[in-house]
């Protein structure tokens, strides 16, 4: 009897501190500026997972990743995987920037890469870009005729330092 009244006591420490961390969490995101559904952050990286738009056999997932290197320097990538080898298997690789108090995001570059006879591909790079900027990856995941894009949220890099 003394077990399971401890036992129950844990289980009910357990949720009551999961649910206390959840509202922690959630508020501290809501807090965060945000455009066209990215948060802009201070964190070194950001992932986005795919959102489907097509549904069809040949697409089982993508993302996109942009991380901070340091100061003016961005690495920003994408990946697509089919969920079988297919005829032809893409990703299209947009990054975006912003300042805070904007209202939109601003093209900054853009690529391409396909596979034949693939599964898989991936494209990344390391960018040097203007700091004082939020930075986001947008890609476009494509895996014969189904396609799905995904976006991450802006990851902001620091201006370089320039000697006086």
């Amino acid at each position: 009897m003394k077990r399971k009244l401890l036992s129950l006591c844990c289980a009910f420490a357990l949720v009551v501190s999961m649910a206390a961390v959840s509202a922690v969490d959630s508020q501290a995101s809501s807090d965060e500026p945000m455009i066209d559904g990215s948060y802009l952050t201070h964190d070194d990286e950001s992932v986005g997972y795919d959102t489907k738009i097509t549904r069809g056999e040949d697409l089982l997932t993508g993302y996109s990743k942009g991380v901070e290197i340091g100061p003016g320097k961005f690495y920003a990538g994408g990946s697509t995987l089919a969920a079988h080898t297919v005829r032809e298997v893409g990703v299209s690789v947009n990054v975006e920037r912003a300042q805070k108090g904007d209202d939109h995001w601003t093209g900054y570059t853009v690529w391409h890469k396909f596979n034949q006879n693939a599964d898989r591909v991936s494209a990344n790079k390391l960018l040097e870009v203007e700091g004082g900027y939020y930075y986001r990856v947008c890609s476009t995941h494509s895996a014969n005729d189904d396609v799905s894009s995904s976006f991450t949220d802006g990851v902001y890099v620091a201006k370089p330092y320039e000697e006086p």
